[in-house]
């Protein structure tokens, strides 16, 4: 739904606006703001990204920077430093460059005679992040923020590790990263006299990141810089934490509520990656209507109400059979005052052999060594094409509970409400000294049929520590703890709460180097759910339908599409999992550029052989107008030894057709008890 324009303030748009930083380097920013505001100045709203204000994001930001604007703001999407048309190089994500860009912008932005002097800043992933990071710096003009889909902990929640174990996303986004800022900037923006030298500068200076962060294996000095969970403390600024339960990076909004001394709210919707109002699964909400009334709250003074809601707001989700997409997610919403929350209570349920039960039973043992295709139903580990109705959910988990041990409760007599991290505790042994183990927490219907609900893996030479992880003795005893994902959702009765074990989730995470067999001492393991008790104050929690800006208006050239298919050779077993993203070609009406994109995923592994697993990449990005056309080219493979990472990739830029560069890499990285 489109806005309503009356009553609004009318809108100036500056397609390019470069903001001069004190060395000399000047980055391109796009500005919508109230015609008046140099008569009238207004409060100033900061989105800071790589990813291509002029046209790569264009679509996006059109429905909601001219909306801020319209509503009195001055609101601004800047192209980071290197990426873009603004000058200089990009080396590595959220660097300490990037940081000092921004307080030094954030300062100019105040200084304008179109801003008050008051400004926020907000952004979904990467934008999310450096929001955070932004406001621990306390640029002294910076009031408040909107960090959405971000993280406050680059090594426990982001798409390189995960319970100190390798995700494939490392390398599915590194090659997207590769990609990305190895773009040309537009000549009609930096001059026909400058962009090539720009773009050579940015081709050379490019190498393949995603090594580098495969040569950090433990939660070190790369990791915590960046991560503001180290000191919660530094931020001042108001935080308003938004995410959904389909995304990667929901895990955050909970310890930034529980950590934060200064004003915040959190809010978790069904989404994937995706700003809430265009957020799918749905329902989506009018998100930036609530947006608006944070931004009037903290850079006007206005009393919006949005500080009497409740610090968390969040969508408990019904129970649905397993799919692949869903338009939306039935549930409903829910209030809690405060988090941590005193109305969550720890339900202990241990297992027993095959089974969940309300009190500890003798100790038995059972075994568990999954095949290493394990996980092929798992779906993405952060749905990120989810607006392109992309299939990246968790499928029917019964193939993945038939690899896996299984521990099921009784059929349900009443509802069962979840709210917040499920922990498995388990007592373990190994036969390998590096093993990892994937659990998964699914709702089981009568008909059989296994939704997974939330899951979390740990590498258990991580048991103690993501710092200073210590390999297994083999055969030894060993008590773990393995936190899942924060989660909202309803069990049903009649239908069954499952734990399922397994040694391997792949293609989510990279393999253990050997074959691991776990023993699990069941009477001594065992589940605690987070349940809550509905609060009649729950009925209060409504949103608007969604609003937003104009769309921008394009010209499809060719139809995209999206695959993804999964194969095995019956002879050597090998399981082939391939997914297409091809987003085809279409023209920006109003500047005339043309853009195509398409990324090729491949992972490949044998069931019994760890060291099989290897994953393909192939990627191109195109941009033209009139007399102008560029072409980028990222292949990219990892594989591994029982011993090392093995990483090849090659970078192509053509010219009008002409090619201009080509490199290739090819490194070996020592595996670090991963």
């Amino acid at each position: 739904m489109s806005l309503d324009a009356s009553n609004m303030r009318k809108v100036r748009e500056i397609e390019l606006c470069w903001i001069p930083l004190s060395e000399g380097t000047r980055l391109a920013a796009r500005i919508f703001m109230p015609e008046d505001a140099e008569c009238n100045p207004v409060p100033a709203i900061l989105e800071y990204i790589p990813y291509r204000r002029r046209d790569a994001t264009r679509a996006r930001d059109d429905l909601t920077h001219p909306y801020f604007a319209a509503h009195g703001y001055a609101s601004i999407r800047l192209d980071i430093r290197g990426t873009g048309d603004s000058d200089g190089v990009i080396l590595d994500e959220y660097l300490k460059q990037e940081q000092d860009d921004a307080v030094e912008v954030i300062a100019w932005i105040a200084k304008q005679p179109w801003c008050n002097g008051a400004v926020g800043m907000m952004g979904i992933s990467w934008g999310g992040f450096n929001s955070l990071q932004v406001a621990a710096r306390r640029p002294p003009a910076l009031k408040a923020i909107i960090t959405v889909c971000s993280t406050d902990d680059r090594y426990a929640d982001d798409m390189h590790y995960m319970g100190g174990c390798v995700i494939t996303d490392i390398l599915a986004w590194g090659t997207s990263y590769f990609g990305w800022m190895s773009r040309a900037p537009d000549p009609l923006m930096v001059g026909e006299d400058r962009w090539r030298d720009m773009w050579m500068e940015r081709l050379d200076a490019m190498t393949p990141v995603f090594a580098t962060w495969l040569e950090h294996q433990r939660r070190d000095e790369y990791w915590r810089h960046g991560s503001v969970c180290e000191d919660f403390s530094a931020i001042e600024a108001a935080v308003f934490a938004v995410g959904g339960w389909a995304d990667g990076y929901s895990n955050a909004i909970f310890r930034l509520l529980a950590g934060l001394k200064g004003p915040r709210l959190g809010l978790v919707g069904p989404w994937g990656h995706k700003y809430p109002h265009t957020g799918v699964p749905g329902p989506a909400i009018g998100f930036l209507q609530e947006a608006l009334r944070w931004w009037d709250h903290w850079l006007k003074g206005t009393k919006t109400g949005i500080m009497d809601e409740p610090m968390l707001r969040a969508y408990v989700q019904d129970s649905v059979p397993p799919a692949s997409h869903y338009d939306v997610r039935p549930g409903h919403w829910i209030g809690e005052p405060s988090w941590p929350s005193e109305n969550i209570q720890s339900k202990t349920l241990w297992l027993a052999p095959h089974a969940l039960g309300e009190t500890p039973n003798d100790q038995t043992t059972q075994v568990v060594n999954s095949p290493e295709n394990t996980g092929m139903h798992g779906g993405e580990w952060c749905p990120y094409g989810m607006g392109g109705l992309s299939p990246e959910l968790p499928l029917d988990q019964r193939e993945e509970d038939g690899k896996s041990l299984v521990f099921d409760t009784a059929p349900l007599t009443k509802p069962v409400e979840i709210l917040g991290a499920p922990i498995a505790v388990l007592e373990i042994s190994a036969d390998q000294p590096n093993g990892l183990v994937a659990v998964r927490l699914n709702d089981v219907a009568p008909d059989g049929t296994s939704t997974r609900v939330t899951y979390g893996v740990l590498n258990l030479t991580h048991r103690e520590s993501r710092e200073t992880p210590k390999p297994l003795e083999p055969g030894a005893r060993y008590r773990v703890r393995v936190q899942l994902n924060e989660i909202g959702h309803m069990f049903p009765p009649g239908h069954r709460i499952r734990l399922a074990l397994s040694t391997a989730y792949w293609p989510i995470v990279w393999p253990s180097p050997r074959s691991v067999t776990l023993t699990v001492f069941t009477g001594a393991s065992n589940l605690v759910l987070p349940t809550r008790s509905g609060r009649a104050e729950d009925a209060e929690i409504k949103f608007a339908e969604p609003v937003t800006a104009p769309q921008t208006k394009h010209t499809v050239v060719r139809q995209g599409k999206v695959e993804r298919t999964i194969g095995q050779d019956i002879v050597t077993g090998e399981t082939v999992h391939t997914v297409i993203r091809d987003d085809g070609n279409w023209i920006i009406d109003a500047i005339g550029v043309e853009v195509a994109s398409r990324k090729e995923v491949r992972y490949r592994i044998r069931p019994n052989e760890p060291t099989s697993a290897r994953m393909e990449i192939c990627e191109a990005c195109d941009f033209a107008h009139p007399g102008w056309r560029t072409r980028v080219e990222v292949e990219t493979a990892l594989s591994s030894t029982p011993d090392h990472f093995l990483v090849e990739a090659d970078l192509r830029a053509y010219d009008d057709d002409r090619r201009i560069f080509s490199r290739s890499w090819h490194r070996q990285i020592a595996r670090d008890l991963v």
